[in-house]
């Protein structure tokens, strides 16, 4: 669920909608969690919708640590990518903003940490635009991601937080640990999805070679 406090805009053509902030959001606030109106596609059901259905999907989700596609019933789908974001997603599962953001400026988020399964080009009109999203991208930059959010997150207690009824219990006790200095802090690092080790399966070719030379 996206903050109360934004709504979609139209940008142009080329860039589609957008999600922009309708009061000022300051540094700290929680700008989106997800909740259980979310719809969470397996890659088992990506793969057997049609080609048409994938791009759609593709579009407008996002893939979590689970390999899982959220898709939000919300406008929070809209949030569009841009190198120097304004709010980013966290080790907790929750998006916050990085920095003040205005009234009526457009809320945007770092794709790079939702585990794009290839190549991406972008245009987001940075100065320090990276041209390209690379699935490896949170391996290269999570440390500077990092230090981005955890300044941010120490903000948390001190702004108005209109998404922490909706906030999970888990992610809730997480955090505030993490903040009360009795827990690490959770990297970005942990929204990395890995993929399923792959079982070796014996050669049977292999095995007899062995017994024939054995004798």
């Amino acid at each position: 669920m996206i903050h109360p406090n934004t709504e979609l805009r139209f940008i142009n053509h080329e860039i589609g909608y957008g999600v922009f902030a309708t009061t000022s959001i300051p540094k700290g606030t929680i700008v989106y969690v997800k909740d259980k109106l979310e719809i969470e596609i397996s890659k088992h059901k990506f793969n057997k919708l049609d080609r048409a259905y994938q791009k759609i999907v593709e579009k407008y989700s996002y893939i979590d640590e689970r390999g899982v596609r959220i898709v939000s019933w919300d406008h929070a789908k809209y949030v569009n990518h841009k190198c120097e974001c304004n709010s980013m997603s966290c080790g907790y599962g929750f998006e916050l903003a990085i920095r003040d953001i205005s009234k009526d400026e457009e809320i945007t988020d770092e794709y790079g940490l939702f585990n794009i399964p290839t190549p991406v080009e972008i245009n987001c009109g940075c100065i320090k635009c990276r041209k390209t999203l690379l699935p490896t991208d949170i391996d290269t930059y999570f440390q500077y991601w990092d230090s981005l959010v955890l300044e941010a997150l120490r903000h948390i207690p001190n702004v108005s937080q209109p998404l922490w009824e909706i906030m999970d219990l888990v992610t809730k006790t997480e955090l505030m640990s993490f903040l009360s200095g009795e827990s690490e802090y959770k990297s970005v690092i942990s929204l990395k999805y890995h993929l399923p080790a792959q079982k070796t399966v014996p050669s049977t070719r292999s095995s007899k070679r062995t017994s024939s030379n054995a004798a």
